[in-house]
């Protein structure tokens, strides 16, 4: 078959036609699929359900330091959950780990929030009373990083995100300016590409040198040990960083939360130790001791950090399938076609769509009006501005494969009408 962009108007007006037919004949049955978050699947959840076991009224609740975990104090987590979220983060010591609730997320904005009111520990000021604080975000990026800035009123700058990791010249350029105080990132398993980023670009941003003192790097950890396809070794940032002299410019945040249960895992943030001496100040204004408990059925479900890499096994098992539907489907209905293009992720929770330039709105309205739930167009982007209004985030992980087999049919129609509509225009 031709590419749509190489067809004639008559061959474009039936192509057009049989499509709407498919597309009818869905839109018929009422469907309700969704591939919108990335929500672990029940047969992921029901991996963890053992977990619940590991303490019950009979349990001796202390940890091997001794440390009660019923009662308050270890504001920095457990001793031997900090080893083990050194080791998961991978620092190298536990000191420069603090064991919190039970969401990276919550304490990516604490963080922000902190910085905003009083500054960091290099902070000659609050953030708030610096004028206009900007943010770089290497898109497409993850839409509640994006959130949080544009809550706080943080103004937000686009850097382009490759296969090789962010535009470094760019971000090189930014840093000159001292109002920006620090970007995210995602260097394992990017959300939503599910690459990683290279030795170099990681070297790289180690290095920068910001007009900013107390400019910080947000790496979000979120799915490091979540391969699917393949396991891709990644240098640590916050590691490379200290050897470039840099150790204070890494915040690092990850949990749990997709490898046990999603509302009830434990997160792990990491830094400098003097920047963890610095935030346990301020978190001691905040909470006398975080969900000790949970971070002990985690110690005792898991027993190192090899039973972590074991769980993660298991779930790769799981999500290898609803996977292989999204990308076959995809390249069933649309390769060749010139109706968009996609990424095969080596892991992390998503596969991304970049329809035809234009028309990713049009996409995800024709999507929902078959009963298919897609997270927004532009959620990917700053703003929900995507300049190219191109990409589309695909969370396979819910919907059973057969779902997810009809669901993708439904993306790919929807993808080569508005191909059309765009042509025809």
């Amino acid at each position: 078959m031709k590419r749509f962009d190489e067809m004639t108007a008559e061959e474009l007006r039936q192509a057009k036609e049989e499509l709407i037919k498919r597309y009818k004949d869905y839109q018929d049955l009422h469907l309700s699929l969704n591939m919108a978050r990335g929500n672990p699947s029940v047969d992921q959840l029901a991996l963890s359900m053992p977990m619940l076991d590991a303490l019950n009224s009979k349990s001796d609740c202390h940890d091997e330091s001794g440390m009660d975990a019923r009662n308050y104090g270890g504001l920095l987590g457990l001793p031997e959950a900090r080893k083990f979220g050194a080791e998961y983060m991978g620092v190298s010591s536990a000191d420069e780990i603090i064991v919190n609730g039970n969401s990276s997320l919550n304490f990516m904005y604490d963080s922000l929030v902190r910085a905003m009111l009083t500054g960091n520990k290099d902070s000659d000021k609050p953030w708030k009373d610096c004028g206009k604080i900007k943010w770089l975000c290497p898109v497409p990026g993850y839409d509640r990083h994006f959130t949080i800035c544009e809550m706080l009123g943080i103004e937000m700058i686009n850097i382009p995100l490759t296969e090789w990791g962010p535009d470094m010249d760019m971000i090189r350029e930014y840093v000159k300016d001292p109002q920006v105080k620090g970007m995210w990132c995602v260097p394992k398993f990017t959300n939503p590409y599910g690459g990683s980023y290279s030795d170099e670009a990681i070297k790289e941003l180690a290095a920068l040198e910001p007009a900013a003192k107390d400019f910080r790097i947000f790496c979000d950890n979120a799915y490091t040990a979540h391969y699917i396809y393949k396991n891709t070794p990644v240098l640590n940032l916050l590691e490379e960083a200290k050897k470039a002299g840099h150790g204070d410019m890494v915040f690092m945040f990850g949990s749990t939360s997709k490898i046990t249960f999603p509302g009830a895992g434990v997160a792990f943030f990491a830094a400098s130790v003097d920047n963890i001496k610095f935030i346990e100040k301020q978190a001691n204004v905040e909470i006398i001791s975080w969900d000790k408990m949970n971070m002990l059925r985690h110690l005792r479900f898991f027993k190192n950090i090899d039973g972590l890499y074991a769980q993660m096994d298991k779930h790769a098992a799981i999500l290898k399938p609803r996977f292989d539907a999204v990308l076959n489907g995809l390249e069933k209905e649309l390769s060749g076609k010139g109706a968009g293009t996609w990424v095969k992720p080596d892991g992390g929770y998503f596969v991304t769509f970049m329809a035809t330039k234009g028309t990713a709105k049009r996409v995800y309205q024709l999507c929902k009006e078959a009963g298919v739930t897609m997270t927004p167009a532009g959620a990917t982007h700053p703003y929900h501005a995507d300049p190219d209004d191109s990409y589309l985030r695909i969370a396979p992980s819910f919907p059973s494969v057969d779902t997810l087999e009809k669901a993708i049919e439904i993306l790919a129609i929807s993808a080569q009408i508005a191909t059309i509509e765009k042509l025809e225009a």
